[in-house]
């Protein structure tokens, strides 16, 4: 069994995934982790839509790609792609982020996703986050209601790709103590 900072070290943005289905287990497994996922004063403000049929995975994989950008053709090859709709906070969590001038739900999603992806390589998958998206686009396809809102697409499969080494900043260069 892999510690933590192991399955962190070895979890990686895949961008091509292997022509093979993800066993609904691993799935249920992921979407249990991410259910338990902490959230401001418990708001849990997310809806999960896991799309697997083959037409309205195309349908979201074109609303994730910009053919003037060149970017985000992989998105086709996955064989999952979780949709990460923004809900509403509570009212606690509401009010909170009035008084902090924060938006709490888009923290809580940041989090799931984390809990997402970390959930998929303990699965030995490989996952992706997408920001860029065609909201709209998304919303019409899953017929998600127009006063909802597309915020990522995560994608799941097993990584056609090998493990990369992570250039991440030194620890100086990201942390200080009991000052900035």
């Amino acid at each position: 069994m892999q510690s933590f900072l192991e399955l962190v070290q070895h979890r990686q943005s895949d961008r091509a995934y292997l022509d093979k289905p993800v066993e609904k287990e691993k799935l249920e497994r992921i979407l249990e982790a991410v259910r338990l996922a902490p959230s401001a004063c418990d708001s849990q403000p997310w809806k999960f839509i896991v799309v697997t049929d083959p037409e309205k995975r195309l349908l979201v994989a074109e609303a994730t790609t910009s053919k003037l950008l060149s970017m985000n053709h992989f998105t086709k090859q996955a064989p999952v792609q979780l949709v990460v709709i923004e809900e509403s906070g509570n009212f606690t969590s509401s009010a909170g982020g009035w008084a902090t001038n924060k938006h709490y739900p888009h923290i809580d999603l940041g989090i799931a996703a984390a809990h997402i992806t970390l959930a998929a390589a303990d699965e030995g998958l490989g996952s992706c986050i997408i920001g860029w998206c065609d909201g709209k686009k998304i919303s019409k396809a899953l017929e998600i209601p127009k006063n909802k809102r597309v915020m990522l697409v995560i994608l799941l499969g097993y990584s056609a790709q090998t493990l990369r080494e992570k250039k991440r900043k030194t620890i100086e260069e990201i942390v200080s103590y009991d000052k900035y």
